[in-house]
Parts: C-alpha cells; structure tokens; sequence
C-alpha cells in the first residue's frame, strides 16, 4: 500500500525531469559574450593557462574584444569569431576582455579629476 503513493510522487517528477533537456534552447541560445568564451575553450584555450601561451583570458578573449593580435607567447591560433558577435557581446558586457578595466565613470564636461592633496609637513 505505501508503495503507490511514492510512485504516483515520483512519476511525474520523472516525466517532467525528462522532457527538460528535450524543451531547452539549442547553444547558439547562449549570450554572445559566452558563445566568445567557448570558441576560445573549443580552439584549446583554457583558465589558467597563460603561463604556457593557452590562457583563455588573456591569450584568446582579450585579443578578440580589443581587436589587437595575439601576445608572443601565445602557441594557439584565435578561434575565427564574426565581428558581430564581438559587437553584440561589447553592447552587453562592456568590460569582458579589458583586462580588469576599473569601471568607467561618466566626467561631466569642465569637469576634471581633482589629484590627491600633497601631505603637509610640519614647520618647525
């Protein structure tokens, strides 16, 4: 008797656990910023791997983002990525691949930045 109401509960977990992957998206579904980042990992390059010219970073993102070549240490070639895809991803993720950029802050215009005050020294 107590086995048909465990059944009647799981059934249709099961059911709704199966149709899942059969309803999501294909990968071309993923943001572009993303879809980057994995033609970089597809190509060879991987997270941490900069010391040996394979870093997914710094060897193959950043270099597609800022449109500037490869670093001399890099042994992979770049992924062939479409311009809009880069385009589209930098109109989502301004910052991906800038290499830690601080984030930017709009300066009003006849506004500029004040540097740091000089420490005073004591007279005496």
């Amino acid at each position: 008797m107590r086995r048909m109401p465990i059944l009647i509960t799981i059934l249709p977990l099961l059911v709704v656990g199966a149709a899942i992957p059969a309803t999501a998206g294909p990968t071309d579904d993923r943001g572009p910023c993303k879809q980057i980042r994995a033609a970089c990992r597809d190509a060879g390059f991987a997270p941490g791997g900069a010391s040996t010219g394979t870093g997914l970073m710094a060897d193959c993102v950043v270099p597609i983002m800022q449109g500037t070549p490869q670093p001399r240490r890099a042994h992979t070639p770049l992924p062939q990525v479409e311009p809009q895809l880069v385009a589209e991803c930098k109109a989502r993720n301004p910052r991906f691949g800038q290499r830690n950029a601080p984030p930017s802050e709009p300066i009003s215009p006849g506004t500029r930045p004040v540097p740091p005050a000089a420490p005073s020294r004591p007279q005496g």
